[in-house]
């Protein structure tokens, strides 16, 4: 049986509660105005797709004309020209002036039409949501459908816009991330300069920052986590009494009803046949890696450059996040594994090649985006099959079952990646006892 926190004394309060800088400067954070949060869109896919259906359309309030619009497009088909019309190349050097931009038409979530080039594209947007089966080749179909009459044979591409990393059903269609949005929206921005309105730059701003945290690429959001975690390390009997005695999340609960009571205060957690040794956790999310993995990585002896402050040091990390879908309480637990921001690009870049060899030759159930291994690259998520689709978000019992199933699923991958990672000790840096 777990013993409750004890009572902490005034001093360790006032310690935490009484002019501390490192808590003025975390609440600041977490109040920082942001209207798209403030009404609760940040997460809302459809909110999304309506922000960029505006943002690609050029004769838009936004006044960036077809620069933002010519930017996603060219990213989305670098590497693309084998798969058929139009290339990167094309698009940079088109007028696109005339692109005419649908909302939900034949339920697309974004179809840009230029009758002026005969191009089509067909933008499915996934920042939460998983792919229905055969939803991406449905969608070509109805819109070569809607056009089989028109003088004229239209070049039609599909996109897919994922945040994690996802790999579409569909082969022929380009893939591009949301941290690929976020930094060429923020290179457009910062190209037109004053031209620009102040309502608009303002606006963007803000929704750059929304996408930043989603994505896993604000390096400020990063620094505050750290933040979090010095704090929780300091007044840890304090904050445990706060846990214990405030509010507790559903996720948070579910991890109890999952690992068992006392799980917290534990380094290694078994869970059916599987040991994971816990990194970090807060929020809807927790922070793990398979106990092979960490043994393989040397358990706490190593260093790698440019995963200082990214979770705990590791080159890979594996975490769970609860999304409220917004949808009559219905939610997605997502479990994802990350090769992190390690300063050796060669170092990254074997490390991925390996994992993909490993995964090929064993089916592993593992797709990286196609960009995962570019140089400049910092996250690459790389697990398929790895979300649970909670009926409702209050269902706890329902919550700890996905976190089990999770793990029973992605099993296979955890046990074979073992040896993938063992190599990586040579680019460790040896922590001095």
């Amino acid at each position: 049986m777990t013993e409750h926190p004890s009572n902490p004394n005034v001093e360790e309060l006032e310690s935490l509660f009484v002019n501390n800088p490192d808590l003025d400067q975390l609440d600041a954070y977490l109040n920082r105005f942001n209207p798209i949060r403030v009404m609760r869109m940040e997460g809302m896919e459809l909110r999304h797709s309506n922000i960029l259906a505006w943002l690609l359309d050029p004769l838009e309030s936004h006044g960036l004309g077809d620069r933002f619009l010519k930017a996603v497009l060219s990213e989305a088909l670098r590497g693309e020209s084998s798969k058929g019309c139009p290339s990167a190349l094309d698009i940079t050097q088109a007028d696109l002036q005339d692109i005419e931009v649908r909302r939900e038409w034949l339920h697309i979530d974004i179809f840009l039409l230029s009758r002026r080039n005969n191009w089509a594209f067909i933008i499915e947007n996934k920042f939460h949501a998983s792919q229905s089966n055969g939803q991406l080749a449905k969608y070509i179909q109805k819109a070569r459908a809607a056009f089989e009459e028109e003088e004229g044979e239209l070049d039609i591409r599909g996109i897919f816009l994922t945040l994690h990393d996802e790999e579409p059903e569909e082969p022929s269609y380009a893939t591009i991330g949301y941290d690929a949005i976020c930094d060429l929206l923020g290179r457009t921005v910062q190209a037109e300069g004053q031209s620009l309105g102040r309502e608009v730059s303002v606006f963007l701003a803000h929704y750059i920052e929304i996408i930043k945290e989603a994505a896993g690429m604000s390096d400020e959001h990063k620094q505050f986590e750290q933040l979090a975690r010095s704090l929780y390390r300091q007044h840890k009997k304090v904050l445990d009494f706060i846990s214990e005695y405030g509010s507790s999340t559903n996720f948070s609960m579910a991890l109890d009803d999952a690992f068992g009571e006392g799980w917290e205060d534990k380094d290694t957690i078994v869970v059916g046949k599987q040991s994971i040794v816990h990194l970090w956790n807060g929020g809807d999310r927790f922070s793990f890696l398979p106990f092979g993995w960490y043994e393989a990585l040397g358990d706490e002896g190593y260093n790698w450059q440019g995963c200082e402050k990214w979770w705990s040091g590791y080159p890979v990390a594996c975490w769970f996040q609860m999304f409220n879908d917004g949808n009559e309480g219905k939610g997605t637990l997502k479990l994802f594994a990350e090769v992190g921001p390690l300063s050796n690009y060669d170092a990254r870049r074997s490390l991925i090649e390996n994992i993909k060899e490993t995964a090929a030759s064993k089916n592993l159930d593992i797709a990286f985006q196609q960009t995962a291994d570019n140089e400049g690259k910092k996250y690459s998520k790389f697990l398929k099959k790895n979300t649970f689709a909670i009926k409702d978000v209050q269902d706890i019992e329902e919550i700890s079952k996905g976190i089990s199933q999770l793990l029973q699923r992605l099993q296979p991958v955890f046990s074979e990646l073992v040896t993938v990672l063992e190599p990586m000790i040579e680019y460790g840096e040896k922590v001095d006892e």
